[in-house]
């Protein structure tokens, strides 16, 4: 049994991830950078900001200008308040959660703040929010989810995190935590998402109505629980 379920929020708790992606590569194509969704969920998915201008500097040569990301973020926005969605099933899985939870994310607190509030989830994560902002090193470091279990006061071998990106998967197995895959997203869709033996969750499920066949006792109703 766990004491502490860690969710990622991009492409996990909301499917944001083939919006940003889509708007990424139309903002970087103004610069001369060609890319497609598959070098996003490559090189991108589920990292921070900084660790995207890294990538497109030592790949490209190209210095972003200082106004891109903020350019780029006002458009997400943008096409949030217009397309974003939640994960379908993923309040009645919280709702049905018999352990503490939180959420650990590379997004800005700014961008998940406002994501969180346009798919009507605030409620559920008002005070359990850990942002890359808050650690030196964003995924595939395990630092993020390791802070999110210290603030929680759990230690790392009895969380579980729920990730949808190679990243996020390697930080949290690098947390030394049971990590489970989400690949129901949209941004997966039709994607290889075979990494061979280098990183390789403890399962991995593609829908919320899933969530508890693997462990029944994450259930409130479950008899461990005195209500079944």
């Amino acid at each position: 049994m766990f004491d502490l379920v860690i969710f990622d929020c991009d492409g996990v708790l909301i499917d944001s991830e083939v919006i940003s992606a889509r708007l990424l590569i139309a903002e970087l194509a103004s610069h001369g950078v060609e890319i497609d969704t598959a070098y996003v969920a490559q090189h991108f998915l589920g990292r921070s900001y900084p660790v995207v201008l890294k990538q497109i500097r030592e790949e490209f040569g190209l210095t972003l200008p200082d106004g891109f990301e903020a350019a780029y973020r006002a458009r997400l926005i943008a096409a949030f308040h217009k397309e974003l969605r939640p994960i379908h099933g993923v309040r009645e899985v919280i709702a049905q959660l018999a352990v503490p939870y939180a959420l650990a994310t590379s997004s800005s607190p700014p961008r998940l703040a406002e994501s969180l509030k346009i798919v009507g989830l605030s409620d559920l994560f008002e005070g359990r929010c850990t942002t890359a902002s808050e650690v030196s090193r964003g995924k595939p470091a395990p630092d993020l989810f390791l802070l999110a279990a210290e603030k929680n006061r759990v230690a790392p071998e009895r969380c579980l995190v729920v990730e949808d990106s190679e990243a996020g998967v390697q930080a949290g197995l690098s947390a030394g935590m049971t990590v489970w895959r989400f690949t129901g997203g949209s941004h997966l869709a039709g994607l290889d998402l075979d990494t061979g033996d280098a990183v390789q969750p403890h399962r991995t499920f593609a829908s919320y109505a899933e969530f508890f066949h693997a462990d029944r006792q994450f259930l409130k109703e479950h008899p461990a629980h005195g209500q079944g």
